[in-house]
């Protein structure tokens, strides 16, 4: 089976890109973040056509994310639906939604930037970790095979940055958003880019200005984590760095990872679903 999240920076103007990679790539789940559109808004009959069914949670002009699966998900929350931490703070930005997909419980999630380590962004930033953290802490007590992805906003090291000295402290490389990320992840689920590549120069993220795709200045901040138990099922894990060339692209490039799945419990689903080839 294979997963991918995007952060496409808006569905609507980069629709015929995430379509046209659709078909090259032919995923069988999708995670998107930054769809910035209100959900009776959002594209969903292009993706219908292909086969896929939509779940979305988004609002007009920021945030926004979607589940786009071969298979319709089941119990499909949105939000931090589960935490047992005061939520109210975050209603207002749309950025998790969840569903439970062929066995395994698809997190898909756009982590707020934070805008600098003096700013009030930034402890928004970690409340909605820490946030985060907990809503995993109740999956987990559910017994749930994870799939965590989305746009992190954290380079977990300085591996992950191409020029970590420079950036060293600052936002998305700060020892307090890779330990909030540390307490999410809480050593039960793992970066699957990792188990096959242990060197720098990998990069998801390139910003629009200074020219930094094509000097190849670019971050690691998307991110696909999956539950230890999931690691034996983990065939590869890529980063497709090429729609970062497109004209007018996103400045964030897919993940994906494959996983063998045949023998996972797919009981939860209805008989008359339809189940795609793995």
């Amino acid at each position: 089976m294979l997963l991918a999240t995007w952060n496409v920076n808006s569905i609507r103007t980069r629709l015929s890109q995430i379509i046209d990679w659709i078909n090259q790539v032919n995923p069988d789940i999708l995670c998107l973040q930054e769809t910035k559109v209100m959900d009776d808004s959002f594209p969903v009959e292009p993706f219908e056509n292909l086969g896929y069914s939509v779940e979305v949670y988004g609002q007009k002009s920021y945030n926004g994310v979607a589940i786009i699966s071969k298979i319709k998900g089941k119990n499909i929350k949105k939000g931090f639906t589960d935490s047992d931490q005061n939520i109210e703070i975050f209603l207002d930005q749309k950025r998790l939604i969840s569903a439970d997909i062929n066995g395994i419980k698809i997190i898909n999630v756009y982590v707020p930037n934070g805008s600098s380590l003096e700013s009030d962004k930034f402890d928004y930033k970690i409340n909605w970790l820490n946030c985060l953290a907990s809503f995993l802490d109740e999956q987990e007590k559910k017994g749930e095979l994870i799939c965590l992805m989305g746009d992190f906003n954290i380079a977990p090291s300085n591996l992950d940055i191409h020029d970590p000295e420079k950036y060293e402290g600052g936002i998305m490389a700060s020892a307090i958003e890779r330990n909030a990320l540390n307490n999410v992840l809480k050593e039960r689920l793992i970066d699957s880019f990792r188990i096959f590549e242990k060197n720098t120069g990998h990069w998801s993220w390139w910003d629009y200005r200074n020219n930094a795709y094509e000097l190849n200045k670019g971050w690691r901040i998307d991110h696909i984590y999956i539950s230890k138990e999931l690691s034996s099922k983990l065939k590869s894990c890529v980063i497709d760095s090429l729609p970062r060339a497109n004209l007018r692209p996103s400045d964030h490039a897919p993940v994906m990872i494959n996983l063998n799945l045949n023998d996972i419990n797919v009981d939860f689903f209805d008989e008359e679903e339809n189940f795609f080839e793995i």
